[in-house]
This record gives C-alpha cells, sequence and structure tokens, in this order.
C-alpha cells in the first residue's frame, strides 16, 4: 500500500513543478513560497480537524516537537531554493535533479538510521546520481 502513497506522492510533485512555474512567473520566489506555505498549512490542518486527529498533539514528545520542526525547516529551505531554481530554470531540468534527494535520503538513511543498503538500492542510487549528473552538465 505504501508505493500508492509513493506514486501519488510523485504525481503531485509533478504538478507542483508544473504549477509553480506558471504561478511564480513575474513573482519574488520567497514571496510565493510563502503563498504556498500558507495553502499547505490551511490543507493541513483541515485534514487533521476533518480526520479529529487533533488531539493528538498533546502526546508529541520533545524528540518529536525536535525533529518535526527541523524537518519543517529543511522543507522550507528546499521550497525556497527549489522556487528559485524553476524560476531560473526549466521544469524538465529542476525537478530531475530536486530528486536527486532520493539518492541522498538513501545514504543518509544508511548513514544514520542503520538502515540496509541492498545491491537494488544502492543501483537505483548510482543510477539516479548519473541521471542528475547528465541533466545539470
Amino acid at each position: 500500500m505504501w508505493w500508492i502513497y509513493a506514486l501519488l506522492s510523485a504525481l503531485f510533485a509533478a504538478l507542483t513543478a508544473i504549477f509553480a512555474k506558471v504561478g511564480i512567473k513575474g513573482v519574488d520566489t520567497d514571496l510565493a513560497t510563502a503563498v504556498r506555505a500558507v495553502v499547505i498549512l490551511i490543507l493541513a490542518w483541515a485534514i487533521v480537524l476533518f480526520k479529529g486527529n487533533n488531539n493528538g498533539i498533546s502526546g508529541l514528545t520533545k524528540t518529536n516537537w525536535t525533529f518535526l520542526i527541523l524537518s519543517g525547516c529543511a522543507t522550507g529551505l528546499s521550497w525556497i531554493c527549489y522556487f528559485k531554481a524553476l524560476q531560473l530554470g526549466k521544469v524538465s531540468q529542476v525537478a530531475p535533479v530536486d530528486k536527486l534527494s532520493v539518492a541522498i535520503a538513501i545514504v543518509l538513511s544508511v548513514l544514520f538510521l542503520g538502515e540496509p543498503l541492498t545491491f537494488k538500492t544502492a543501483s537505483g542510487a548510482l543510477l539516479i546520481i548519473a541521471g542528475t549528473i547528465v541533466l545539470i552538465f
């Protein structure tokens, strides 16, 4: 079942790139990121409230808060850089290079989370890295 959500994530990420490229035309990318963040904030809280999951907030630990805040900071910085890259480059180049994050996440998951590195996973990461190099140069 996880792969269905992963494929939907990929679809929405692709739509994000297309919609953003049109939306940032003639707009400061930091402002565009701020608008996008507000929309996501409203959407995320609407889903939490609709599903009735808001009572779980009291159960968040200090570790949960710390790493969710760090994740939010990383996401915000990623969006700021992504929108600037989209403004300066082509979606067909920026979006795939942005997916180098997959290979980086694989390396970091092995180093910091102790996840196993299989031949299949390593091969996929190397292919992503090679594809990114091809697109950049």
